[in-house]
């Protein structure tokens, strides 16, 4: 099969990005071997759909991640994966994606040459067979990157979890110095804090230290965190227009038609009452965590280990995690 992306637009529609999807993953099994194929499609229904992390997981073993590694990809095929990575993401989001991936190397220097840090140690896994108008999902998982999808009856349904980070969070030294992958995910956020008045920051500041990570479990299934924060309604006009500008930041790392959609959904539930935290330093170099939490969807942000030059920022759905909840009504409908 030809994989179209050309015919369609940066914009599309939810069904026109699945078909391209459905395209690019088709084109990625075709390229495999059997046992590459064995290790790259897994089960929808299976546990391993949820199961997901950003943390750099052992190459071997029972503890390693499901999927097919790209270390074990020939170079046409990896090519095939970042083509189907870019079916999903904005240029921007693509460019961090792949920014991200490339900082194991740094590390890889930082540490001695650490064996478990590969640039190439990043899996791809395929949900059921991918087929244009079908059902089934997709993700491409490593250190610091988790990106999942789900289409059900050939229209993207899911997009979180959606995981970014960055070690270091800036580059100190060599020839990529400066280099700050998740700089706007950090300062759009410190410049809302310091917009605040006294009153507002008493409300919005709920922790002179920052916890060690974020703090929603990694699990298939997110809550809603305590309610604390500053809620936007008892925010002025600029500082709800940063707020917006740093919810953008997390959901634009999608391509147009996906980012739309799922900010329709955030204003649909009622913008004003998004609320944001932030815990420990308030300037560069200090360990610092913040949240935007809004009633359909969490944000959180953490910098803190590495003497805080270790960033996490993750998009979480509290009911759309996965497809969950749609996917559910399509198997009690008939639809496996």
């Amino acid at each position: 099969m030809t994989l179209s992306l050309a015919l369609v637009s940066s914009r599309g529609s939810a069904h026109e990005v699945a078909d391209v999807m459905a395209e690019a993953a088709q084109n990625f099994l075709q390229s495999l071997e059997q046992d590459q194929k064995t290790k790259a499609l897994l089960v929808m229904e299976s546990k391993e759909r949820g199961n997901w992390h950003y943390i750099p997981k052992p190459f071997e073993g029972e503890k390693m991640r499901k999927g097919l590694p790209m270390m074990e990809m020939r170079d046409d095929q990896k090519a095939l994966v970042f083509a189907l990575l870019s079916t999903a993401m904005s240029h921007r989001g693509f460019a961090q994606a792949a920014t991200i991936m490339s900082l194991e190397r740094v590390v890889w220097e930082l540490e001695n040459q650490a064996a478990k840090r590969r640039a190439d140690a990043y899996y791809v896994s395929i949900f059921d067979e991918p087929k244009v108008g079908g059902t089934w999902g997709w993700r491409v998982e490593g250190h610091h990157v988790s990106v999942n999808f789900t289409i059900v009856e050939g229209k993207v349904v899911s997009v979180t979890p959606n995981f970014f980070g960055a070690n270091p969070a800036e580059v100190k030294s060599g020839s990529r110095k400066g280099l700050r992958v998740l700089a706007a995910e950090e300062d759009l956020a410190r410049a809302l804090l310091k917009s605040l008045d006294e009153s507002q920051r008493k409300v919005a500041v709920i922790a002179d230290k920052a916890p060690r990570d974020v703090v929603a479990p990694i699990e298939a299934k997110v809550s809603p965190l305590e309610g604390k924060g500053l809620v936007a309604a008892k925010m002025n006009a600029d500082q709800k227009k940063m707020l917006r500008a740093l919810v953008e930041e997390y959901v634009r790392r999608l391509r147009p038609v996906l980012a739309d959609a799922d900010l329709k959904k955030i204003d649909a539930a009622g913008f004003e009452k998004i609320l944001f935290v932030w815990a420990g330093g308030e300037e560069r170099g200090q360990g610092n965590y913040y949240r935007v939490q809004g009633p359909t969807f969490l944000l959180e942000y953490s910098n803190t280990q590495n003497d805080a030059n270790h960033a996490h920022a993750v998009w979480r759905d509290f009911d759309g995690d996965f497809g969950a909840d749609v996917l559910k009504a399509h198997y009690l409908q008939g639809g496996h």
